[in-house]
């Protein structure tokens, strides 16, 4: 079972703009940018934004995606028993923690997660990504 939402990956056309946005116009708190993401809290909920540019401006939605929260226990059960429980995978996981990446039966993309955000800043000061910024 889920236990609650874990973080909102939004898809942005410009990082900076959006960056700037949810920092100073809606007032999240921000803890880490790099060249090509940011990580920032609204509130308890950890917000990631990650350039994903279709040119001109546009952007795509491709990465865009909801995560909730599962223990290490349900984790092992959804990825064992995929085809039992007809779940569609949209992507490979290529970061910090157990995740999967499921359509939902409406193609929502959804991410089932193990860790939080505390984990993943932990991580990315062994691995840093490209142009890492942390913040107080």
């Amino acid at each position: 079972m889920i236990t609650g939402l874990n973080h909102l990956t939004l898809s942005v056309s410009d990082l900076e703009i959006s960056f700037n946005f949810y920092k100073d116009i809606l007032g999240c708190k921000p803890l880490a940018k790099w060249k090509r993401g940011a990580y920032l809290l609204a509130g308890d909920l950890w917000l990631c934004l990650s350039l994903n540019a279709n040119g001109e401006g546009q952007v795509s939605s491709k990465y865009t995606h909801y995560a909730f929260s599962l223990s290490p226990e349900n984790f092992e059960y959804y990825s064992q028993n995929l085809e039992q429980l007809e779940l569609k995978l949209w992507q490979d996981n290529t970061s910090e923690g157990d995740s999967l990446y499921i359509l939902d039966p409406d193609n929502y993309k959804l991410e089932l997660h193990v860790g939080n955000w505390q984990t993943r800043l932990a991580a990315i000061k062994h691995q840093p990504y490209q142009d890492l910024i942390f913040f107080d």
